[in-house]
């Protein structure tokens, strides 16, 4: 039996927040479907060189809101993605005021949480890039 990756589903509090969290890391909107009857929309995002839907994030926004969110529920594990380099990326995030939670030390890995507490792991393309500072000696911060 065939089976394909569709998509990863997250509901988000803050839908202007997030899709702008989510631009950061240099997804684009690729899809847009707002339910009227059901009060709810749904954003798909991807990486631009992979908008053909295999790559998709689905952002869950319901119209009247959410409260439970955020919250630290951990009913799925992390959306990945591969970044040209991981180093300005992280920076990139940290000067946004996004937390660093597992800094690159190795330069290869680090983690971060999304508006929506959701957990994003960050893989450095290719092979890991030199240690370098202040990523080297950052501790972790919070969890991931």
């Amino acid at each position: 039996m065939k089976i394909e990756f569709l998509h990863t589903m997250v509901r988000v509090k803050d839908l202007d927040k997030s899709i702008a969290f989510y631009k950061m890391l240099g997804l684009i909107e690729r899809r847009r479907m707002d339910h009227e009857a059901g009060r709810f929309s749904l954003i798909f995002m991807c990486p631009p060189e992979q908008a053909d839907g295999r790559a998709d994030v689905e952002l869950t926004y319901n119209w009247d809101g959410d409260d439970a969110l955020p919250d630290d529920s951990r009913h799925f594990g992390h959306l990945a993605y591969r970044v040209e380099n991981i180093y300005e990326m992280c920076q990139t995030l940290m000067d946004a005021g996004i937390t660093i939670n597992r800094p690159p030390r190795d330069g290869h890995m680090a983690f971060i949480r999304s508006p929506d507490n959701v957990s994003i792991e960050l893989l450095q393309m290719d092979e890991p890039l030199p240690p370098q500072e202040p990523w080297a000696s950052m501790e972790n911060t919070g969890h991931w």
